[in-house]
């Protein structure tokens, strides 16, 4: 699907079916892309979400929320998303992949 694998700049969100329980042919699906700048990842399962949010090539990773972030936390994407992470003093990108994963907790 041409949509899922282009880096839109826009109000432009992909959602996919999937088989019950195939988190790793999701974790293919999404990462087989050129691009990595974000992700997101709703779910009722919190160490599901820690185990997708570890294996997905991307930057940031969102869980149960997307694009709250906060300005002062290094920023930076994936394959063609970005060379390297700005606003933060990080090592050089050439040797380290910082992955930075934002969960949304619900308060009652």
């Amino acid at each position: 699907m041409y949509i899922a694998q282009e880096e839109s700049f826009g109000p432009v969100m992909v959602i996919s079916k999937f088989k019950n329980g195939d988190v790793d042919g999701v974790l293919r699906r999404a990462n087989a892309t050129e691009y990595g700048l974000a992700s997101g990842v709703f779910t009722k399962d919190i160490s599901k979400a820690l185990y997708i949010s570890e294996k997905l090539e991307a930057g940031t990773v969102f869980i149960n929320t997307y694009n709250k972030t906060d300005v002062a936390a290094p920023f930076g994407g994936f394959k063609l998303s970005g060379f390297g992470k700005d606003l933060g003093k990080l090592l050089s990108p050439s040797f380290v992949s910082h992955l930075r994963v934002v969960i949304h907790e619900k308060t009652t």
